[in-house]
């Protein structure tokens, strides 16, 4: 029998680093309102008391950058006094500049006389992106990183209701889950780390916390061996970006697998869909999940790399980890055949031109069942299957 532990991190949509994607995903999502064609490549950082708006974007719209930020600050929950940071008085400077030209000529190649319309559209930038997809939840993700989630949704829904009044924003989990043979059996960890008010005894917040946040979560997953850890540093008053400095893309772990399979490197907010860092990202997850949920593995992982100013991937590779039904160049053939990988056909297939990316800011980006998203789809089970018979 083997026996491993696997572990998987999430942080609230008040932690530094999810404000700084809220705002950049916030900032594309306004402009694609108005310019879906645009290209959007919008950097945040955020410190005690100042908001910096940065990057490249070119469009025929104008965005309030400052009323943008302080709605997302306020959505999220930064609007009363004594957290440090607050919506209405803090300083948000811009530093925005248009796309190079280069790129944008690279991307954008409506003259380039070819009779397949997708080709029209190259990838915004070279690199490599990675889907997953695992058998072992509802939602084809791995146990742990859903389990993560849903702690850190669960501490922003009481906290927003009044449940658990004394919660502040910033806040993070933690989950390891034991596995025998590579079959989860149980949680071997629970970590919780929630901002609160000063004047909460610690004993409360445990008991509160466990109450309301992790029981209702991990359920029969929990045993009388779990190690349920609440704010295991002792008080944790100070925080946000009052306490620690937040930057777009920097939960790329949290965003995609939680540590399962591979990650190229490239984050997924404030970009719009002609940069495949997201699009192609997306395509990947919406390929290794179908592939998955028609029984043709157990888990898959997906890679694409790309060039940019090309439209054709260069490279599309499939490992199901010995878990598939065929050997993985069967499985490859398959999935070049049904679908197609080009930024042009992933924008369209999934209108991706939309402003639908705020709500995935926080909370991953993958496996939700709390907003709909294309590419968790399935909706290709049928077409694998018969490109395999």
């Amino acid at each position: 029998m083997h026996r491993t532990y696997r572990t998987s991190e999430s942080v609230t949509e008040g932690h530094p680093d999810k404000i700084a994607d809220r705002v950049s995903d916030a900032m594309l999502d306004h402009i694609l309102e108005e310019d879906p064609n645009a290209h959007v490549a919008c950097e945040t950082f955020l410190t005690t008391g100042l908001v910096l708006v940065g990057g490249e974007i070119t469009t025929t719209t104008y965005v309030d950058v400052a009323e943008v930020v302080r709605g997302v600050l306020a959505h999220i929950g930064y609007d009363r006094p004594g957290l440090g940071f607050h919506h209405q008085d803090c300083a948000v400077l811009s530093t925005i500049k248009e796309q190079s030209p280069d790129i944008a000529h690279a991307v954008d190649r409506g003259d380039d006389p070819v009779a397949d319309p997708y080709n029209r559209i190259g990838a915004g930038d070279q690199g490599i992106v990675f889907g997953y997809a695992h058998r072992e939840t509802d939602v084809l993700m791995p146990l742990p990183i859903v389990l993560a989630h849903r702690l850190t949704q669960t501490m922003a829904a009481v906290r927003k209701d009044g449940t658990l009044s004394f919660l502040r924003p910033d806040g993070k989990s933690q989950v390891t889950i034991e596995y025998e043979d590579h079959r989860a059996i149980r949680a071997s960890t629970v970590l919780i780390a929630a901002q609160h008010e000063p004047d909460v005894a610690r004993a409360d917040l445990e008991a509160e916390l466990i109450e309301h946040v992790v029981r209702p979560v991990l359920g029969d997953w929990l045993d009388d061996q779990t190690e349920i850890l609440i704010n295991s540093s002792g008080r944790f008053v100070i925080g946000g970006p009052a306490s620690d400095a937040g930057m777009t893309g920097r939960k790329i772990i949290v965003d995609t697998y939680g540590g399962f399979g591979s990650h190229g490197g490239g984050a997924f907010s404030g970009k719009d869909p002609t940069k495949v860092d997201r699009s192609g990202a997306y395509m990947a997850r919406y390929a290794a999940k179908n592939l998955v949920a028609a029984g043709l593995a157990d888990r898959v992982e997906i890679q694409i790399a790309y060039a940019i100013g090309r439209a054709e991937p260069l490279a599309v590779s499939i490992n199901a980890m010995g878990t598939g039904t065929r050997d993985d160049d069967q499985l490859r053939r398959a999935v070049l055949e049904v679908f197609d990988f080009r930024p042009g056909a992933i924008i369209d297939r999934f209108e991706l031109r939309r402003p639908i990316y705020e709500p995935l800011s926080a909370y991953g980006h993958f496996g939700r069942t709390d907003i709909e998203t294309p590419w968790e789809r399935i909706d290709s089970v049928d077409a694998l299957r018969d490109a395999l018979s």
